[in-house]
């Protein structure tokens, strides 16, 4: 369909019009309106502060992969222990546990100690 209608100018200006039925329309004419938001810029990391980045965390904890060598609980790990030398605390830690296991079997031996001492002095004044 066109229509034709005279500018002020004296020129004449042609419309024209296209039609469509109702599933063609919804088909063809994107009417969610997504291309007048406004792009919403990523936000650079400095302006995240520590409470906002855990909060973040939280939120995707379960979405974050266990593995991985990149973007994982894996690498957070790693990059985290890296930092903060875990590996001496880790150290220190299996030095207790070695020490905690050696009272215990010292503490074990001494218990049977005093359990034949105990039998063993039972048995003596029973003679």
């Amino acid at each position: 369909m066109a229509n034709h209608s005279t500018h002020n100018s004296g020129s004449e200006l042609k419309l024209s019009k296209k039609l469509y039925n109702k599933s063609a329309y919804l088909n063809t004419i994107n009417n969610s309106f997504t291309e007048l938001l406004p792009v919403v810029p990523v936000s650079p990391v400095d302006d995240v502060s520590v409470g906002e980045f855990f909060q973040i965390y939280d939120n995707l904890f379960y979405e974050i992969p266990k593995k991985g060598e990149v973007n994982s609980h894996e690498y957070l790990i790693k990059q985290s222990t890296d930092y903060i030398g875990a590996q001496d605390v880790s150290n220190e830690i299996q030095a207790l546990l070695d020490e905690i296991t050696f009272l215990r079997e010292e503490n074990l031996t001494l218990q049977q100690n005093i359990i034949d001492l105990t039998t063993d002095d039972n048995t003596n004044t029973t003679q």
